[in-house]
């Protein structure tokens, strides 16, 4: 007779087969020193954590780079050893997916100034020996992009099939177009913007508000301490009410409202309560509040349509697919047209689509039907044209 552990295992192993999973995955890492920021201030040493899935082809073109949002990491497919969940991308990435990993080769790497495996606030400063708090140096998103150009060139690959990403990962794709076209064959910016906007930026502020208000946040030496910043709870509760809609929130928690209490209190007596104020705790078990700073204040700084969108002096060809969603009012419809209209301004290859969802924000997380259709067809085309006349 199988024991419950096995039939559990068996279960897990069932659902893994008919979703056509990467299955079992390992975050590696990759070392490198003296890294220059945009600011001057040099980074002696750093470390990348990062995933793979797929297979790398004998000409190294078939390799696509998935950026992850802000509060994201490197484990956007497969499962870790022990996981009851995959990764935060795990409905796009895999075999026979919009990323096929059949086909294609991806990468996805934890951001500069994260918290996941690669060096931030929370990483040891080989100068002092403790960790660097708010002594880590400012970073921006284009930091973020050369610390993946390294990783990259570490894997021996010279152009990028495609760079893909929703939200903080639409932004790094923008990004890397700027940075280092001749690197990339293709670009899929989801969900995102050319340029932060005040309200995007004041939602920031109030997280970041939150966390330096807390009394455990102790001007961010708080490490080695047994303290949880209650502030970074309601940062991510602040998050999640921006990344849902009116619709999709009533969807959720408009079944079962209470009746008042005779005895009044501030109790979570709604689901909505109950749902963010989870979603607070459990957050505190995963993000470390100084990376919620730093990464948060690189989002505010973003802006690619300084001085000029696309470097003038390079000949750029670049494939774009940009894509938004009907109920994002975060990083609405008319920011992912603007970035449309800045690359016909500059005459590049360009197809949009603004898919019909509730979800709010949290849309290029959840709407996989319709970015598999419009991922997996743009990336075929591609694929027949780059790949496969080499195989």
């Amino acid at each position: 007779m199988h024991s419950s552990a096995q039939d559990s295992n068996y279960l897990k192993w069932s659902i893994v087969l008919f979703t056509k999973t990467v299955g079992i995955v390992q975050t590696k890492y990759f070392n490198f020193k003296n890294l220059v920021l945009s600011n001057g201030k040099i980074l002696a040493q750093v470390s990348v954590a990062y995933e793979t899935y797929g297979t790398l082809n004998k000409y190294k073109n078939n390799a696509i780079l998935i950026t992850h949002a802000f509060t994201g990491d490197a484990h956007c497919a497969g499962y870790h050893e022990g996981d009851e969940k995959p990764g935060w991308w795990e409905t796009m990435i895999g075999p026979g997916k919009a990323f096929d990993t059949n086909k294609y080769f991806i990468i996805c790497s934890n951001v500069l100034g994260g918290c996941a495996g690669t060096t931030g606030p929370s990483s040891k400063n080989p100068q002092t020996g403790t960790e660097y708090a708010t002594d880590f140096p400012a970073i921006v998103i284009s930091d973020m992009i050369k610390v993946q150009k390294k990783l990259i060139e570490f894997l021996g690959i010279k152009k990028l099939l495609c760079v893909a990403g929703g939200s903080m990962g639409g932004m790094q794709v923008l990004q890397w177009a700027m940075d280092y076209p001749e690197m990339m064959y293709s670009a899929i910016p989801i969900a995102a913007t050319s340029k932060s906007t005040p309200q995007q930026i004041a939602f920031n502020e109030v997280g970041r508000q939150a966390i330096m208000g807390d009394s455990n946040w102790q001007k961010g030496h708080y490490y080695n301490k047994d303290v949880k910043n209650n502030g970074l709870s309601v940062a991510r509760m602040l998050g999640h009410i921006t990344y849902m809609s009116d619709i999709s929130m009533k969807s959720k928690f408009s079944k079962g409202e209470p009746e008042p209490n005779e005895k009044f209190d501030f109790n979570a007596d709604f689901e909505v309560e109950k749902y963010l104020r989870h979603r607070g705790t459990t957050f505190l078990d995963r993000f470390d509040a100084n990376s919620y700073l730093y990464l948060s204040k690189a989002i505010d700084y973003f802006n690619v349509q300084k001085p000029n969108f696309l470097p003038e002096d390079k000949n750029i060809d670049i494939k774009f697919l940009v894509i938004s969603f009907e109920s994002d009012w975060l990083y609405p419809a008319y920011q992912s047209e603007e970035i449309v209209k800045l690359l016909k301004a500059k005459s590049q290859k360009v197809t949009y689509c603004n898919i019909h969802s509730t979800y709010g924000h949290d849309a290029f997380l959840l709407e996989a039907k319709d970015e598999t259709r419009l991922v997996g067809n743009f990336l075929n085309k591609l694929y027949s044209e780059v790949c496969s006349s080499e195989e």
